[in-house]
């Protein structure tokens, strides 16, 4: 008789685990990292909910996306600098376009403010900031009609920050402290798939 054994990872034993604060951050730093994914969250939520619903800080009522509005077409087709220019406004209004930027706008906010996923928000943020960042390409100094484009540095602006904010923050497992990363973390279909920490 013979006995087919086979492995399976014990889901007591997650396949990552990040180390109490204090061991790699201090409590303090935790509660700061805490501090700054909630606030980097909320400015994607924020944004989300102002395009969808028409708040009036950015957004008119009336060009809400629930409305009809488009969450792309003004930012994309009024781009005047380098050679994505005409990529851009290609896409600007068309619907996957909004549909993309929107649900990516949510769920990053969602996300960061919650600390579950952070791996997914901190990818999926980079590449929005990347692209954000190529549409207003800071190395250029003029735009297409020769008019100064008011960059103030060459390579690092704000979307670039962001990205980074967020690397940092799925780095530090900052969702442990004050959010659901550890109830998250201990799921079984998140440790079989460590992509999703």
């Amino acid at each position: 008789m013979t006995t087919q054994h086979t492995t399976h990872r014990s889901i007591e034993r997650p396949l990552e685990h990040a180390e109490l604060p204090g061991h790699m951050l201090t409590s303090t730093a935790a509660r700061i990292m805490a501090v700054l994914r909630i606030s980097t969250g909320f400015v994607f939520l924020w944004a989300f909910l102002d395009k969808a619903f028409g708040l009036g800080y950015a957004t008119p009522t009336e060009r809400a996306w629930i409305n009809g509005g488009s969450p792309t077409k003004g930012f994309l087709s009024s781009v005047e600098v380098g050679p994505l220019q005409s990529f851009f406004h290609a896409i600007a209004g068309t619907w996957w376009a909004n549909t993309l930027f929107m649900v990516g706008l949510g769920a990053i906010g969602i996300a960061l403010i919650a600390g579950v996923g952070l791996r997914v928000a901190a990818g999926s943020g980079t590449l929005m900031m990347v692209m954000m960042w190529l549409a207003e390409l800071p190395l250029v100094r003029f735009t297409a009609g020769g008019e100064p484009t008011g960059s103030t540095n060459p390579l690092v602006d704000y979307h670039i920050l962001y990205a980074v904010v967020m690397v940092a923050l799925a780095a530090a497992y900052a969702g442990h402290t004050w959010g659901l990363g550890r109830l998250w973390a201990k799921l079984p279909f998140v440790q079989r798939h460590r992509w999703l920490i």
